[in-house]
């Protein structure tokens, strides 16, 4: 039943040869890695603004307008990033996310920090998406505002389901909201200017018309940079083509670099005529709806188009997660291989993805969503620390990479493009961190090393497997000799089959059972007589009616009596024909197995009796 369920949900697997199959073209490929870095602008400019009006809790009164230089501001710096990264994805062309990077051109450690901040950028991704999509419906229904945390789990669910299926199925189904949303948006930014200039709408938000500061001070000047900073959340995941290159059709690197391109263009277009909108429509942050949902009404109306606006807007939001569902599975398999994660997240599923680090990073959102009840404004400052640390080492190994090249054509050119880009988001590392720390940067701050040591720690994990399983001091060992121990609750044949097992691989049987609920010990006794003579039968009384705890004392015993054997549990068990019927019985080799797995010179076998029933 669970294999045809599976079955169902998942489709077919898919044979190992159709690999390349799954790559996209372009215009497959921007839906699910531009999926992230567009939804930002979504809620980048909200994120301005309420830093700009909370600097009035202070004394301090900046006008809105002062939203559109810092939008500015931000756009320059998505152009220079996504230069730099444009020459790691020539530089790079079978992967160069910034873990890759880091570790052929800084070491190890760099590597494990640029590597732990993308993957806790990659929940985080997912858990401010999806609560900003369901933000985004309950601004249109009220009502739904209550039920937000089921609402996300939900959809983080469904998300994962459509990833499960594989790529190439995944981009069908998600490339319509995307474009759906690139449109909206930029439909709402050429209404909302004709009708500006056509009806002049009034400004409505009192600080609108506010007048700059006079006079400035550190304290100021430090309230703009939080502003700065929180608009900076418009950049996270335009990394994402670089981690996510592989997926491309050749020529990957052109291919790559062509959606990084595009992306920025439309990112920059959206983020700034969101945010100039917003400063011509007087629209301010409100509890309960978004200003993008404001912004949309005031320029469409209560109809069908601002419906549509809030629909594409969800859409864009949560499948930004699915940016994540590309990037982390790809960048935990690669950490995998190199033995700083759990071997299973470099297992290719059924369907040719990533599956273990698809429903790794759904529990790890989930998570997040509950702890912080699906809330957006207290999960983005957690959001962007992570970033650009990796934007940071990413392109300060470039530096060191055409340092190392032995090409001369352009070097120059290309050092300095990705020093600069190192410098930049490097200061804005810094401008972020610092004023978001007592946000919550601080947690990601303390988080990533423990991290980072937690990779170190496996990493150590498997290189003493290694060495203990080497052949290098292998000394082969003397005969073994095996003592057989079977558990028994009465005879049949299923006991029987157990025995003979036994039988064949030892000379030495024991057969042990537990008298737990006055077992008619004349009968068995009886029947053992008659049909397996040769195996001594020992009877365990148990008044406090536990079975294990006999049955591993008594192996204790069997150890100690036996020094120089290996003492081998032969577990006579039967499997039910239908999954429920399992249900129907007592699981109790089920809890032996599990209860003798970690004792030393202890082998466990199971011999089972499949009923016809």
């Amino acid at each position: 039943m669970v294999r045809s369920l599976k079955k169902l949900l998942l489709g077919n697997p898919l044979h190992t040869a159709s690999l390349h199959e799954q790559r996209l073209t372009k215009k497959a490929a921007l839906p699910i890695l531009a999926s992230d870095n567009l939804s930002s602008s979504a809620y980048a400019t909200e994120e301005i603004v309420v830093a700009l009006l909370a600097a009035a809790s202070v004394g301090v009164t900046f006008p809105l307008y002062y939203a559109i230089p810092i939008a500015l501001a931000i756009g320059l710096l998505t152009a220079i990033v996504a230069i730099s990264y444009g020459q790691t994805l020539h530089a790079y062309p079978t992967g160069g996310g910034a873990y890759t990077v880091a570790k052929e051109n800084l070491g190890v450690l760099p590597a494990l920090v640029a590597g732990s901040s993308l993957l806790v950028d990659y929940v985080l991704t997912v858990a401010v998406s999806v609560a900003a999509g369901i933000a985004a419906i309950t601004s249109a229904a009220p009502a739904l505002y209550e039920h937000r945390v089921g609402l996300s789990l939900l959809t983080i669910a469904v998300i994962l389901l459509a990833n499960l299926r594989g790529v190439r199925e995944s981009a069908a189904v998600f490339s319509g909201p995307v474009y759906l949303f690139i449109a909206s948006a930029f439909l709402l930014i050429i209404a909302g200017l004709f009708r500006y200039v056509t009806s002049g709408a009034a400004v409505a938000h009192p600080l609108s018309a506010a007048t700059a500061p006079e006079t400035w001070n550190v304290a100021m000047v430090f309230l703009l940079l939080h502003a700065f900073a929180s608009g900076c959340a418009a950049l996270t995941g335009i990394e994402a083509v670089a981690n996510g290159v592989t997926i491309f059709r050749p020529p990957v690197s052109r291919n790559a670099s062509t959606v990084l391109y595009i992306l920025a263009a439309l990112l920059t277009a959206m983020f700034l005529g969101i945010t100039v909108l917003s400063y011509l429509y007087g629209i301010g942050p409100r509890e309960g709806e978004t200003m993008l949902s404001q912004l949309g009404r005031a320029v469409f109306g209560q109809g069908i188009v601002y419906y549509a606006l809030q629909i594409a807007t969800m859409a864009i939001l949560v499948l930004a997660a699915n940016t994540s569902y590309a990037d982390f599975p790809r960048l935990g398999s690669v950490m995998a291989k190199d033995r700083f994660l759990p071997r299973q997240l470099a297992n290719l599923g059924d369907r040719l993805v990533f599956s273990n680090g698809m429903i790794l990073l759904s529990l790890a959102a989930g998570f997040l969503i509950v702890l912080f009840q699906a809330d957006v404004h207290l999960l983005i400052p957690l959001y962007m620390v992570g970033v650009f640390i990796a934007f940071t080492l990413s392109q300060a190994g470039m530096v060191i990479h055409w340092l190392r090249t032995q090409e001369k054509k352009g070097r120059r050119w290309r050092i300095a493009v990705n020093a600069f880009g190192a410098l930049t988001t490097g200061l804005v590392l810094i401008v972020v961190a610092t004023v978001k720390f007592l946000d919550g940067a601080w947690v990601i701050l303390a988080a990533i090393p423990l991290y980072v040591l937690l990779c170190w720690r496996v990493r150590q994990h498997y290189f003493q497997v290694g060495l203990e399983m080497s052949l290098a001091d292998y000394e082969k060992p003397k005969e073994l000799r095996h003592t057989a121990v079977v558990p028994v609750a009465g005879m049949n044949k299923m006991v029987l089959a157990a025995i003979e097992y036994a039988r064949s691989i030892s000379r030495d049987v024991l057969a042990v059972t537990v008298n737990v609920d006055n077992l008619d010990r004349e009968k068995l006794e009886k029947q053992w007589e008659e049909w397996v003579a040769d195996v001594p039968l020992v009877i365990l009384e148990s008044p406090y009616r536990s079975i294990h705890r006999p049955l591993l004392l008594f192996i204790d015993e069997v150890q100690d009596w036996r020094e120089d054997d290996v003492v081998t549990v032969v577990i006579p068990e039967f499997v039910a024909r239908r999954w429920w019927q399992q249900f129907l019985h007592n699981q109790t080799s089920l809890f032996l197995k599990a209860s003798l797995l970690f004792r030393k010179r202890i082998i466990v076998t199971s011999v089972p009796q499949h009923l016809r029933r």
